[in-house]
């Protein structure tokens, strides 16, 4: 394209994770990047159980991700005016309340796996009429079971525990987002004409958007007793905004939006009905592209919009299935039991414990999600006998990740009629060989990792790059246009009988972990 610098026509990403930040500059409607920074956040926990953000900091964090990384460009002889779109993915379901007229902060951001809100949950579930329903009785609006998960949940206990919160929310002036609405009303001028708005994809995760119409329902409004006028409006994953108020990028348009999971599914390429997605960080999140049709899940997953490109267009649904700790388990082995130095060691380690003694390890630090959906979960280790080591524990939570991500498949096998003939993975854990081949194992099916390491951020750019041509070509020809390698593929070499022995174990020691959190 002519009118370009060195490297043509530029799109960023802003990949705003549970643990740190990224900008992250691609070539135009390609996965090739120029430059890149990233930078570590915070988490605060004030009790056991709470897992809090600085909203300041955040935004700090983004904004100098994206200087610095624009400095690396114009090192690299390239320059910001070829930059022509900005995507945002972001952590979902951490909930942000600030005040519009000043711009601040009203309370820290609750992180999505913060599970203050359980007792909000049950003072919940006493207004729901149809006991039979009981953590179900809104999924057919919102297609999600009642869990402390949500952003509803965490706003309403904002609203009942928070002084500043509730001024403000009858004062007209308290603004609610998840972190992408936060980083959009800042960088398009915050409290001076700044755009509120949220996707479908991180709107869909609320439990106040109702599915279908992907607007904001009143009836789930009334439940939670949240005002609409804190909510922002609900726009597609591919549109252009507004545009960023100052620095080095003013006057570009923020054009893509989209969740971290689903920006994953689309930096994978997961674009057709009846491929999946698997994302290995902090938690695991496998997602399932269902097209055009919603399908209700009856074992415990959740219905979730993928991505809308574009205002006049049909979104796109999936089901999705979420594992709260994944490479958070390595974290406790690592900061609790002191049995590794760095994840990176797990590997190593694991391999060596040739025979894992039948060691079984559920990570239910804080409840089990999909597709149990239980509160009162709790973590054990089953198995032990004289001969375990430190390795079989280690092997045991490296491969309590694969069994969840099984439990998972089942469930949407059995949901869509259809099994799964190949998983795609990324994410961190994705570099454990080990991890990735027990998956295989205990699926049955092959597991491809990507080639490209920076699928979310990716999904954001594409996003991002496609909402300024909406007009001008359809989803199929931008997909055909990627060229995106394949990494390595890893394929079952244990038995169906081996595999099944050693599910059903992981299956007894999870029903071991339920009923140790009494009320």
């Amino acid at each position: 394209m002519s009118g370009f610098g060195k490297f043509g026509p530029l799109v960023g990403a802003i990949d705003e994770g549970t643990s740190s930040a990224r900008f992250i500059i691609f070539k135009a409607n390609s996965c090739d990047v120029v430059a890149t920074h990233q930078k570590e956040l915070e988490q605060i926990f004030p009790q056991e159980g709470w897992v809090e953000q600085d909203p300041m900091a955040i935004l700090e964090v983004v904004v100098t991700c994206v200087n610095k990384a624009v400095e690396k460009l114009i090192a690299l002889g390239g320059s910001p005016k070829d930059i022509i779109a900005v995507g945002v993915t972001n952590q979902r379901e951490t909930t942000i309340v600030w005040d519009r007229t000043t711009g601040k902060p009203l309370h820290n951001a609750i992180v999505w796996l913060d599970m203050r809100t359980s007792s909000t949950i049950d003072k919940l579930l006493e207004m729901v009429p149809n006991k039979t329903m009981n953590k179900n009785y809104l999924k057919p609006l919102c297609g999600l079971p009642m869990s402390p998960y949500f952003s509803a949940v965490k706003l309403r206990w904002l609203s009942d525990n928070v002084e500043s919160v509730q001024v403000a929310m009858k004062n007209g002036t308290c603004c609610f987002g998840t972190v992408d609405s936060w980083i959009i009303w800042n960088l398009t001028g915050g409290a001076a004409g700044g755009v509120h708005i949220t996707d479908v994809s991180n709107a869909s995760r609320t439990m106040l958007m109702n599915i279908q119409t992907l607007k904001w329902e009143p009836l789930l409004l009334k439940f939670f007793e949240v005002p609409r006028a804190v909510l922002p409006e609900i726009k597609s994953s591919s549109e252009i905004y507004g545009r960023i108020s100052s620095g080095p990028l003013q006057g570009v348009p923020l054009s893509g939006c989209l969740g971290d999971q689903q920006a994953a599914l689309v930096g994978q390429m997961c674009l057709q009905k009846g491929q999946a997605k698997a994302t290995y960080g902090t938690g695991c999140f496998v997602l399932y592209n269902t097209g055009d049709k919603r399908v209700d899940s009856s074992r415990g997953l959740l219905t979730t919009v993928a991505y809308q490109l574009g205002a006049n267009t049909p979104p796109c649904y999936a089901l999705e299935g979420s594992v709260a700790i994944a490479g958070a388990a390595l974290g406790w082995l690592r900061d609790n039991m002191g049995l590794i130095e760095s994840a990176s060691d797990s590997q190593a380690i694991a391999e060596t414990a040739t025979d894992n003694g039948s060691v079984v390890f559920v990570p239910a630090f804080s409840g089990l999600y999909a597709p149990y959906w239980r509160q009162d979960a709790r973590g054990v280790i089953c198995g032990i006998t004289e001969d375990t080591k430190s390795n079989h524990i280690i092997k045991a939570a490296l491969e309590a990740v694969c069994y969840q991500v099984r439990d998972i498949l089942d469930a949407m096998n059995e949901d869509c009629g259809i099994p799964l003939q190949v998983l795609k993975v990324d994410g961190g854990m994705t570099y454990n060989a080990l991890v990735m081949q027990m998956q295989s194992d205990l699926i049955g099916i092959e597991v491809v990792r990507a080639g490209f390491t920076e699928s979310t951020a990716l999904g954001a750019a594409l996003v991002a790059y496609w909402g300024l041509e909406q007009s001008e070509q359809n989803l199929e020809n931008h997909s055909k246009s990627i060229k995106i390698a394949t990494g390595t593929t890893y394929t079952p070499k244990i038995s169906e009988d081996e595999r099944d022995m050693r599910y059903k174990q992981w299956k007894m020691a999870v029903e071991r972990s339920l009923g140790w959190e009494q009320n």
